[in-house]
């Protein structure tokens, strides 16, 4: 049977926004990240990744950075008892037109297939609209949290949205805590 997956922005979402992290050392969790993590963790659904990383494609770092990011992530979430399944990263320049690129749901419908995940029983957690876009044209429930750019987003364009999310967080663990209210209805 699919699995329902809970599909994660990382810059903002899991950890502090800092424009293009182009070193290891900007790379900094938020304070709910690895707690939110671990009770999805814990709830046996999958937890998967899915970042925007063009700042290799315009040569702001190396594409070799974002897999050391990945890594070093992996391991701070780790250190707090939490894990993720996979991570997807689209690393084209948004000029290329990718399928993969957010709001495209290409990263999404790539996971679903791999992982054999269940889009219908899925959410995104995303710190912009954008990743409640994604969420939507990928057919999971878009929420938003307020931290990274959420906040800003929220309450300078929140009336102009053409759908709201289906909730808006204060953070990671009060989106995993929604979830996990909301799968078990």
């Amino acid at each position: 049977m699919p699995h329902a997956a809970v599909f994660l922005d990382r810059d903002g979402t899991i950890n502090e926004e800092r424009g293009y992290l182009n070193h290891l050392s900007r790379l900094v969790l938020l304070p709910q990240a690895a707690a939110g993590i671990r009770c999805l963790n814990e709830a046996g659904l999958k937890v998967v990744v899915v970042t925007n990383q063009s700042g290799a494609a315009r040569g702001y770092f190396p594409a070799a950075l974002v897999e050391m990011v990945h890594e070093r992530l992996k391991y701070l979430l780790a250190q707090g008892g939490a894990h993720l399944d996979a991570i997807y990263t689209c690393l084209h320049d948004p000029q290329e037109g990718c399928y993969c690129r957010k709001p495209q749901p290409g990263l999404i419908l790539d996971a679903a297939l791999d992982l054999d995940l269940d889009l219908a029983r899925s959410y995104l957690v995303g710190d912009r609209y954008l990743d409640v876009q994604t969420a939507m044209n990928a057919g999971v429930k878009g929420i938003l949290v307020l931290s990274g750019y959420g906040l800003g987003e929220y309450e300078h364009f929140a009336a102009t949205w053409p759908r709201p999310p289906a909730y808006v967080a204060a953070d990671l663990l009060d989106a995993a805590r929604w979830i996990l209210a909301d799968h078990d209805k």
